[in-house]
């Protein structure tokens, strides 16, 4: 019973990490991929001051941290109380792994449809200087301007959330 309280435990710190560690690249590189996507604009024939006006950002801000920051909390809170003993413990590992899973799910699927859903919101807006935005183009340019090692961590990340999640959840089911 300890033993599948401390390897739930372990998953969740683990998934822990992955849920803060694309904020923190965000955090660390967003300048730089907002500089690129602002000279993309430029390339364009776009004002830049679109992306302030429409409040597109590349950082860690707002919603880009406090999402994931709350799953993070979320799981670690829930792989203390399995460390102590608790029985919320297995309850909270029910609820937020559940949800973590899901919710990178959803994550995935935003990543691989990015330029369709960027393209969709910016026809929603109603902007024709944002309709007019080679969306693919620029999205890779604000991509390309994160380190080559960016698409591996989102791998690693995803396979940690999935795994680490499904991990935790049956070693709830097993307590």
């Amino acid at each position: 019973m300890q033993t599948l309280a401390v390897l739930a435990a372990a998953a969740q710190i683990l998934v822990a990490a992955a849920f803060v560690s694309i904020p923190v690249l965000r955090h660390r590189f967003g300048a730089v991929a907002k500089a690129a996507a602002v000279a993309e604009l430029e390339r364009q024939g776009v004002r830049p001051e679109v992306l302030e006006e429409n409040r597109l950002r590349f950082d860690a801000s707002g919603h880009e941290w406090w999402a994931p920051g709350a799953f993070a909390a979320a799981s670690l809170a829930a792989a203390v109380l399995n460390l102590t003993g608790s029985g919320w413990g297995t309850i909270l590992t029910w609820v937020f792994s559940s949800i973590a899973f899901l919710a990178n799910i959803a994550i995935l699927q935003s990543q691989l449809g990015a330029a369709k859903s960027v393209t969709a919101a910016f026809r929603r807006k109603g902007d024709p200087e944002l309709a007019r935005i080679d969306v693919p183009a620029f999205l890779k340019a604000a991509e390309g301007a994160f380190p080559a090692w960016t698409r591996t961590l989102q791998n690693v990340r995803h396979t940690v959330v999935f795994v680490g999640s499904t991990l935790a959840l049956t070693a709830a089911a097993l307590v």
